[in-house]
Order: structure tokens, then sequence, then C-alpha cells
């Protein structure tokens, strides 16, 4: 019992019915062309009876012949045609036959006769055997005058019989058969080849071997694509696996500094090791690392709610002049020092968005931070611009610029470029839970340019709406 679900290779797949398709189209070109044949070859047949009537009424009415039946007629191998032989009578006006091209049975001169309706042309006839026969007529005229009939007569079965016509029909189709499995055989196993490749390479990525090696000189632009969509997806599935890895040393290393700190500090505190104002500076000291390590610890819980979208979003009506205006002095006035010139350059007039405040200030306050990480005096300058239906805070510094190979992954959870890795701490989940507080407003973030002379992002508000 065949499996309904059973899977088969694509070679044997399409071959099988590109075959089946090749040859339910060659049988009906057959029976098309085998009909057509024995229709031409009868109504070519037909001409030439009709031809050799013709023939035979000049000859018989050209007055440079001597009188009498010319003795032509009765040599039958004139009249004897490429598989078919008819039969030539010579009869006159009352049916009797004078000549033919070979012996006339006994029982023939009244079965001509009968055929004599004066009219010439070509008829269709049945004998006693219900055979079917045709006939052509033509008329024996001298001076206007009627003297007798020229009839051509043959089977239908030897009209229409055309064996090694059929021969080299078959012949035909059958090479062409041939011809076409070859070349379906080899189109499909050039398809199946990067396919197959490909299929190969998964098996080999999911095994966590992400160096693969595919062909690249398909022609055909989908296998082509194909080919280098799955190079592109195994690059970077290599890339987050080495991110996630990472990722496991970055946090525990990142957890465990500043619990390694308060646990000293505070043992120093409890045996004696340090006392009075430097104990009161210890204590403060722990305090800073837990704040460190309760500000990581939240964002890996608000990113995790945002990502099954398990925090609310406000949406309300301000005024984005105003609400930039007070993201900035917020995040001003948590820097320890002013080391970074920032410039507002808001619209002339006031313009309403829809949008969540909390949200907003914790995303423009990550933009800034991570500007200022990026440079140690420099500026930052928010530009807004009206784009129609929404406005888009522009936000670009003059740092050091974030290299090329780590800008298409700085929107993905837990990454971290190598500039920031090892000096600066943290679990790389600002831009990307950015991005997701941006998306949840009905907004966006995005990386605009980044190179040697600063980096510019772009935050997209939606304009609110009038009733």
């Amino acid at each position: 019992m065949f499996q309904k679900n059973k899977r088969i290779a694509l070679l044997h797949y399409w071959t099988s019915r590109y075959l089946l398709t090749l040859f339910i189209g060659l049988a009906i070109i057959s029976l098309i062309s085998a009909a057509w044949i024995r229709h031409t070859t009868f109504e070519n047949r037909l001409e030439m009876m009709a031809f050799l009537a013709d023939e035979t009424v000049y000859r018989l009415t050209d007055t440079s012949e001597p009188n009498g039946i010319p003795g032509f007629i009765g040599d039958r191998e004139r009249f004897t045609m490429r598989e078919i032989d008819p039969i030539l009578y010579v009869v006159d006006t009352a049916g009797n036959i004078l000549t033919s091209n070979r012996p006339v049975p006994p029982d023939r001169v009244k079965n001509i006769a009968s055929l004599l309706d004066g009219k010439e042309g070509i008829a269709k006839i049945t004998d006693e055997q219900a055979s079917i026969q045709y006939v052509v007529k033509r008329k024996i005229e001298s001076n206007h005058k009627l003297m007798g009939w020229v009839l051509v007569m043959e089977k239908s079965d030897n009209l229409t019989r055309v064996n090694q016509a059929y021969g080299q029909l078959a012949l035909l189709i059958g090479a062409l058969a041939v011809l076409g499995w070859i070349a379906i055989y080899f189109l499909s196993k050039r398809l199946a080849y990067p396919i197959k490749q490909v299929a190969k390479a998964a098996k080999q990525v999911q095994e966590g071997n992400y160096t693969i090696d595919l062909p690249q000189d398909s022609k055909e632009e989908e296998v082509y694509e194909l080919v280098t969509s799955f190079e592109n997806m195994a690059h970077k599935l290599e890339q987050l696996e080495k991110t996630r890895t990472e990722l496991l040393a970055g946090v525990t290393h990142e957890l465990k500094t500043p619990v390694t700190s308060i646990s000293g500090l505070l043992q120093a505190v409890r045996d004696g090791v340090v006392t009075g104002q430097d104990a009161k500076e210890f204590i403060d000291m722990a305090m800073v690392e837990t704040m460190k390590m309760k500000t990581m610890v939240g964002d890996l819980l608000a990113f995790n709610q945002f990502a099954v979208d398990a925090i609310p979003v406000k949406l309300e009506v301000v005024n984005v002049n105003q609400l930039l205006r007070d993201a900035v002095m917020q995040w001003k006035v948590m820097q320890e020092e002013e080391r970074v010139d920032v410039q507002l350059h808001l619209l002339e007039q006031a313009v309403m968005v829809q949008a969540d405040i909390v949200r907003v200030q914790q995303i423009m306050t990550n933009l800034f931070t991570n500007a200022k990480q990026a440079m140690d005096n420099g500026t930052i300058t928010i530009t807004v611009m009206d784009q129609g239906a929404t406005l888009a805070i522009v936000v670009k510094d003059t740092g050091d610029g974030i290299p090329l190979e780590d800008q298409a992954f700085i929107f993905e959870r837990f990454y971290r470029g190598e500039n920031k890795k090892y000096t600066i701490r943290g679990l790389g989940l600002g831009l990307p839970l950015s991005k997701m507080m941006a998306q949840s407003i009905g907004g966006d973030l995005r990386l605009i340019e980044s190179d040697t002379s600063g980096t510019c992002f772009e935050f997209v508000l939606q304009k609110a709406t009038t009733s």
C-alpha cells in the first residue's frame, strides 16, 4: 500500500510528472498527426485517381492518336501507383465495358452500369461484401457528343493505408520522447542539486555547525536567492549564537561583579576593617553597586515584559516640544558632570502627538546615555521634523560611531559591540528595549547612519488625530 504522505525525492517527483505531461502531449500530437496524415493521404490519392482519369480521357480524345482503344490502358504497370492499384474502366454510354487495365469479372458489368448517373465527380459506393470503394467518373466527349465514360475505382482501405508514414511518425515521436526525457532529467537534476545542498546545509546548521559552503553559480534567479538568503541566515544565526554564548558569560559577570563588591564592602564593615567615616563610605559604595544590579535586573524584567506584551501602554496627546524639553531636562539632572552639550531644535509651532510620556522619556534617556558613552566631550543634537502623519525626532552625536560590522545587530537583544563589551558594563538591552517601546506606541526607532564623525538615530512618533 502507498503511504498518503510518503516523501519522494525532488528529482523523481518532477521527472515523473514532467514525463507524464510530455507523454500525454506527445500522445495527443500523435493522434492528431495520424488523423491528419490519413486525411491528407486520402485526399492526395483521390487527386491522383482523378488525374489518371483525366489523362485517360485526354488520350482517348486526342485526334493525333489512331482510332480505336489505345493500347496503354492495358498496361497495368502504368497505372500502379505507390501503395494503391486502382482499376480503370472505359465504358460506352450504355455501361458496357470496352476495356480495362485488368480482367473484368462477369458480375462487374451490371455494377458498372449502375454507376452511370450522368454526372462527373467522385462517388462513394458499397459492394456486395460491404466494402467501401471510391470511383472517379469522367465523360468521354467528341464534338460535344457523349461517347462513353472513364471510371477509376479503388477500395477505401487502400486509399487510407499509410503504414510507412505511421512508422515514421512513431519513430519521430519515440525520438522526441527520449530526447524530452533526457532534457527533463538533466534539468530536474540541475534544479534539485542546489535544493539538496540547502537541505544538507540546514541539517548542518541544526547540528550547530554554521560553516556552510553552497554553490553560487545558479543562473535561476529564485534558486540563487534561496541559496544566498540561506547563507545570510546561517551567518546571522552564527552571530546570534555567538552573542547568546557570550550573554551567559556577560550576564554572569555583570551580576557577579556588584555582588562581589557588595559582599566585600559589607564584610569589611562587619569585621571592623573600616570604621567611622570610612565605614559609612563603604556602605554608600555598596548602595551604589546595589542600584547598578537593580538597574540590570530591571532591564531584564522590562525587556521580557515588553517581549510578551505584558506592560500596558498609556497613550496621551502631548505637545512634542514640551515632551522633548522635559526629557532633556530630566536626563541632564541625572548627569554628575556636564561634559556633553545638548542642542534642541524644536518645531516653530506646537504639534500634538500620541505617545506614552514615560516610554518616550525612557527611549530618549537611553539614546542620550549611549551618545555620551561614545564621546568624551561632544554635542548631542535633537532635531524635530514634520513628515506629514508622523514626526521624526533625529538624535545625532559627535562620537566615534558604531563599527560597520556591528550596525546590523545593534537592535538584537543582548548584543554588545566589541568596543563596549569590555569598557562599559551592561546587558545589551538598551536599544532593543527602546525599539520595542517605540513600536508599542505606534512609532519606530531606526539607525540612520553611523561613521567616525558620529551616529544618527531617528525616533518616529504618530501625530495626534483630530476629531
